[in-house]
């Protein structure tokens, strides 16, 4: 056949032409970066790839654990140098948004170990508090034995009339470092954070511990433990009116590296300096620091003990008043004398170089209502002239800055204002945090990393405190325009950064993290120390010029060191690897948040334990919930406010109450007003152990079988099981077992949302301290409308359709007020049923 040569060939060419050999990359000189904890399905899920040679891949592969390809991408965005590396680029699979486990393969180049899930972090603020519990001063339940018990001695103490050398206890609080020095300003600022961090996102942490930091439930969240334990140092550190300290012991501390015990380096026995806030310079050697005014310290106490005694009030009313008190103490501190306290030093150079002071006083501005309501809008007015005056975090603007110069590292005060603002107010406040995010979006936009936050010391928690700021102003604004970014400096923190390590001790436990921090407990002891973020790089100028730095043993990231930047795993480098205590509070909120984030990523409900305790956050929508049991004298006046308003309500109600004839013809009205009638145990049981949480007072065949009869008896009112799915738990009391036992009969568990008093209606006089008035109760919803970003959102709002005669200010009766309240603020008033409707 003459032909057939000419097919040979063109065969050939065919051949030749579909076959595309793997690009040639050396594995050894060629790095996929990643977050090592792992990824939410529905976030921005980018990972970098980071080369000594010139190539730049043009996809990439997604690979299963079976070897599977899974996703194939051509999302890679190029950048040029960057660090150590010749090329690099941001390889994009956030279309990709399956659970599970996979590898990013790029010819021999594999990434570590990817995680795609809902849950991948949770657990994780609970985790970090380990450190926070671990830097205890006084008695730390780590090493279950006491430390520093002799403090301490006031210097400086003339300005208050005080003779130095008298004795202040100040025992507790938390060693601010891996030294033991005690600073009040950075105590203040973690101590708030733990506190917002509860207010913001309860459902994210547990309760394992008792307030002393040992094994055994309390009742009390362990971060809540945590935050008091903080809050009860700053009541030391500020004893009388006329009298705060800034500081607890000063550098003489770093004589050795030792296990905290009582210390005996100061002059004066085992007691440690007291400094006192004077508004004036100090000097103890040869360095003067730059002290000019009171306001920095003494503004973060304000903001800490309002916030304290607003959550506190829930639970422990004598120990909320003192904070309050103490909250218009330090309000009164902070205007001595206006302008920043610096930290004193005696052998060293290195102090807390706090410059600003401005957003110190806007928080606590923003922050007094919670204390004395009825001065809400002064105070906001007040907060928003020192917000003008400082509208963009100078940090945020800059290459380059002194150690802890610009403290905090967000400015919180500008969130917490704007949930209280509108308009243009509200407007210019967002505004303020999109300029400071664009100044570090210029510079991060030129590198893969998307790094645009200096590499100073304490890099991380500039990190971590940029990332806040990010997710503030999108939930503020609705803008997610910087997602990307916020998302690139938390990967920053979990290895998606060039030394491909987390910053975090021990997190994730199967990634490449610390081991080697510049701490005592774990080079002289071997004690792990959990959850503490260590400082970070460091631009390489400034490792160059710092004192006494020396590695111990080779350098595990030598090949990604640069003259850029430096980060080092090892005990003898204290700029780049040392944990903060207050850095550590920042991560505990931001990993809170992002644990936070992925309970809603479905039909975003709150749950607790299994049960939902609030709709969606993002509609103004709240649910009126009535409980009843023995008594219903609310009933005819609860009705006819519903009918008049227009509006409908949820009742549950127990076996017994529907079984009661004196309710019956109420039932039936309630009903046929359309609204939701459910269930609520039949004999209103206690279904655990007040303070044992975990300790179940029922077998599963007694809560069913209760449960069951409360369900018989609503039968009689045409109430049919599966018409009245949600089941609201007797005394507002369960565990999961509970919850995981309802579900099991096809039901499901819902809870009131916590933040106001509402559930308190039902307290009489005879409590004591327990007793709130109606008064109390509507001034602690219409609070907490005012001070959360998102309000009252889809909130389960529970309230008693009759209480004991004993109380005789029934709230019942300002139900008219509370609903017009509601209404005017924009809430849409609905049943459980229509505010949870996906969750079924």
């Amino acid at each position: 056949m003459k032909n057939k040569p000419y097919l040979k060939a063109l065969l050939l060419m065919l051949t030749l032409t579909s076959f595309t050999p793997k690009p040639n990359i050396d594995s050894t000189n060629s790095w996929v970066r990643i977050n090592l904890l792992g990824y939410q399905p529905q976030s921005s899920k980018v990972a970098i790839w980071a080369s000594k040679t010139n190539h730049i891949p043009e996809k990439f592969e997604l690979v299963d654990q079976s070897g599977k390809v899974v996703h194939t991408s051509t999302s890679v965005k190029t950048f040029g140098a960057y660090g150590p590396f010749k090329a690099t680029a941001r390889l994009n699979f956030s279309d990709f948004k399956t659970p599970g486990k996979y590898f990013i393969r790029i010819a021999e180049v594999k990434s570590p170990l990817i995680i795609i899930g809902d849950e991948v972090y949770r657990n994780t603020a609970d985790f970090a508090l380990r450190y926070m519990r671990q830097q205890r001063s006084g008695f730390n339940p780590f090493l279950q034995d006491s430390c520093h018990t002799h403090d301490g001695f006031v210097v400086y103490g003339a300005k208050a009339g005080i003779k130095d050398s008298t004795y202040f206890d100040a025992t507790g609080g938390w060693h601010d470092a891996s030294d033991y020095l005690q600073y009040s300003t950075t105590s203040a600022n973690a101590t708030y954070h733990l506190l917002m961090a509860y207010r913001d996102f309860p459902q994210a942490f547990a309760d394992t511990k008792q307030a002393n930091g040992l094994e055994g439930r309390n009742g009390t969240a362990d971060v809540l433990d945590e935050a008091k334990w903080g809050l009860d140092w700053l009541l030391k550190m500020h004893p009388r009116d006329n009298i705060m300290f800034n500081q607890l012991a000063d550098d003489r501390d770093h004589s050795s590296m030792r296990i905290p015990k009582e210390d005996n380096q100061y002059g004066k026995g085992f007691e440690r300096p007291l400094y006192l806030i004077t508004g004036e310079p100090q000097q103890r050697g040869k360095f003067m620091n730059n002290t000019k005014g009171t306001s920095s310290t003494a503004a973060k106490f304000a903001s800490a003990f309002a916030l304290g005694s607003n959550i506190f009030s829930a639970t422990d009313e004598e120990y909320a008043k003192k904070l309050t008190q103490k909250a218009f103490s330090a309000m009164s501190y902070s205007q001595i004398k206006l302008g920043v306290t610096q930290t004193a030093s005696v052998k060293s150079p290195y102090i807390y170089a706090e410059d600003n002071w401005v957003d110190d006083m806007e928080l606590a501005y923003a922050s007094m209502h919670l204390v004395k309501p009825q001065s809400l809008q002064r105070n906001v007015n007040t907060a928003l002239t020192y917000a003008k005056q400082e509208p963009i975090t100078p940090w945020l603007t800059k290459d380059t800055a002194n150690h802890y110069q610009y403290y905090p590292f967000v400015n919180i005060g500008h969130y917490e204002l704007a949930k209280q603002s509108s308009g243009s107010n509200k407007k210019q406040l967002i505004n303020y945090y999109k300029q400071g995010i664009a100044q570090v979006w210029a510079r991060a936009k030129q590198n893969a990393f998307y790094r645009g936050v200096p590499f100073i010391w304490c890099s991380n928690n500039l990190t971590v405190a940029f990332a806040q700021q990010c997710m503030w102003y999108k939930e503020l604004s609705g803008d997610e325009s910087f997602n990307e970014l916020e998302q690139a400096n938390f990967d920053w923190i979990f290895g998606c950064n060039p030394w491909g390590t987390s910053m975090v001790y021990g997190l994730p436990s199967w990634g490449d993290t610390p081991t080697d921090p510049h701490s005592a407990f774990t080079h002289l002891k071997q004690y792990p120390i959990d959850g503490g973020l260590v400082d970070g790089p460091v631009y390489t100028s400034i490792y160059k010029n710092l004192i006494g730095i020396q590695l111990t043993k080779p350098d595990a990231y030598s090949d990604f060191q640069s003259d850029l930047a430096v980060y080092h795993d090892d005990y003898g480098d204290y700029s780049t690897n040392e944990p903060t205590m207050d850095g550590t509070a920042s991560l505990i909120y931001l990993l809170a948040a992002y644990d936070s984030r992925a309970k809603q990523t479905s039909n975003n409900f709150k749950t607790e334990l299994g049960a939902i305790t609030r709709g969606d956050i993002k509609q103004k929508k709240i649910a009126l919930v009535f409980t009843g049991d023995e008594f219903a004298d609310g009933g005819e006046s609860i009705k006819k406010t519903l009918i008049s308003e227009n509006i409908k309500a949820s009742f549950f109600l127990t076996g017994r109450f529907y079984n009661n004839p004196k309710f019956k013809s109420l039932i039936k009205d309630l009903k046929a007003n359309g609204n939701y009638l459910g269930a609520h145990s039949n004999d209103h049981l206690l279904y655990n152990d007040w303070t044992k949480r975990d300790s179940l007072l029922v077998t599963e065949n007694q809560f069913k079988k209760d449960l069951m009869d409360n369900y018989k008896a609503m039968q009689m009112f045409g109430i049919k099981k599966d018409d009245a799915s949600y089941f609201l738990p007797p005394y507002e009391w369960y565990n999961q077992q509970i919850a995981d036992w309802t579900k099991s009969i096809d039901l499901q568990l819902v809870n009131f949302s916590s933040g106001t008093r509402s559930n308190a209606d039902y307290t009489y006089p005879e409590l004591g301290k327990s007793y709130r008035s109606s008064d109390e109760i509507l001034n602690s919803i219409t609070t907490y409308h005012n001070s959360n970003t998102n309000g009252l959102n889809g909130f389960v709002l529970l309230l008693h359709i009759g209480t004991d005669p004993r109380r005789k200010d029934k709230f019942y009766n300002k139900l008219p007020q509370l609903v017009k309240f509601l209404k005017t603020s924009g809430y849409e008033l609905v049943k459980i049923n229509d505010l949870l409707k996906p969750a079924l």
